[in-house]
């Protein structure tokens, strides 16, 4: 199952707090958009990449579809996580085929699991910012063949085929490109924090060059707030979307939300490190900011002011056609910043690359 191929697909984005569904159509214009629809799960259904709870997440994905009207069956979906590996290397010029032929053998030397034990992939990166002689880019990803055939198997149990199995950063570059301009002689970094996962992807010139996932998300600040102040989980959602709450003053909040941000920024500035790592001095230009977590009140002027950079809350529907007699535009506004990975997901095609 190639991991990077696009079809007019069902975009279905399985993530650890809530259900997304989005459905396009190609015109002569541009992307109208089709269907889209969310649903949350069960508190505890998915922790991080592991899947708890498999029957609330089959129930889920066939009460949406339902819901949607939806009677496509094709899918693409995408994961992301521990069971994810992602790594720009240097291999000696060669074609696309014969690549091909030796990326199991090139690869192992990369991976940290069993070369067996994975699924492969790779493009040959036509961007390189430092091009060596003799040398070539390849964006590698592995895997775990174990996460893949999880996902493939409560989607059919839903009665979907899945089509397409992505990574949930190429989700994000995917409806980067139809959105946004690309950015030249700058890095973009498309940053989607989510309930439990935060995915990077630094762009340069609108391809990746570097990508990281880490364990941090929107539950850690819900965690913070339940534990220092005693609140239920429609309190804490309330505070971080920035209403009050009786009985909770704004003296309260503010250091346990500066200690939930210092986490997420700790995060961030970890994965901006290694990038330099194997960078040049070219500045980071602009954060585009999805995920749920994205919604917590003036996270993007903080994140702004914290990093001295451009951040931007990014809309995955801002050039997308939407008739205002098919959806309602205020609830596309709201759940906006949660439907970045799924918009790219519905803008797949298997027969593309």
């Amino acid at each position: 199952m190639s991991l990077f191929k696009k079809k007019d697909l069902i975009g279905l984005d399985i993530g650890t707090d809530s259900l997304k569904i989005a459905q396009m159509k190609k015109s002569s214009k541009g992307y109208g958009l089709v269907k889209a629809g969310l649903k949350h799960f069960p508190q505890g259904a998915i922790a991080e990449d592991k899947i708890i709870d498999r029957q609330s997440i089959i129930q889920a994905i066939k009460e949406l579809v339902q819901e949607q009207k939806i009677t496509a069956k094709d899918v693409a979906t995408s994961i992301s996580g521990r069971s994810v590996i992602v790594k720009r290397i240097k291999l000696p010029q060669m074609t696309e085929e014969e690549l091909g032929e030796s990326i199991t053998y090139e690869a192992e030397q990369y991976i940290p699991f069993a070369i067996n034990d994975v699924n492969l992939d790779f493009q040959i990166m036509n961007n390189a910012r430092q091009k060596e002689e003799g040398q070539m880019d390849v964006l590698l990803v592995a895997v775990k063949k174990e996460r893949i055939q999880d996902i493939v198997s409560i989607i059919t149990e839903a009665g979907l085929i899945p089509s397409v199995v992505d990574i949930d950063v190429f989700a994000l570059e995917n409806q980067y490109e139809l959105n946004y301009l690309k950015d030249m002689n700058n890095y973009v970094v498309l940053l989607d924090i989510g309930a439990d996962t935060m995915n990077m992807n630094i762009l340069w010139e609108g391809q990746t060059i570097f990508t990281r996932d880490a364990s941090l998300g929107g539950n850690n600040y819900s965690k913070i707030l339940q534990n220092k102040l005693g609140l239920d989980f429609t309190q804490t959602e309330k505070i971080k979307s920035g209403e009050t709450v009786e009985g909770v003053t704004e003296e309260q909040i503010i250091p346990l939300r500066e200690s939930f941000y210092e986490e997420i920024f700790s995060e961030i500035q970890r994965s901006f490190d290694y990038f330099r790592a194997t960078a040049d001095d070219t500045p980071l230009s602009k954060i585009l900011l999805s995920g749920g977590t994205s919604k917590i009140n003036a996270i993007d002027q903080v994140l702004a002011q914290h990093f001295e950079m451009e951040v931007e809350k990014s809309d995955p529907f801002k050039k997308i056609d939407i008739n205002p007699n098919q959806f309602n535009t205020d609830w596309l506004a709201q759940v906006s910043p949660m439907m970045a990975i799924v918009v790219g997901l519905a803008l797949r095609r298997v027969d593309d690359r």
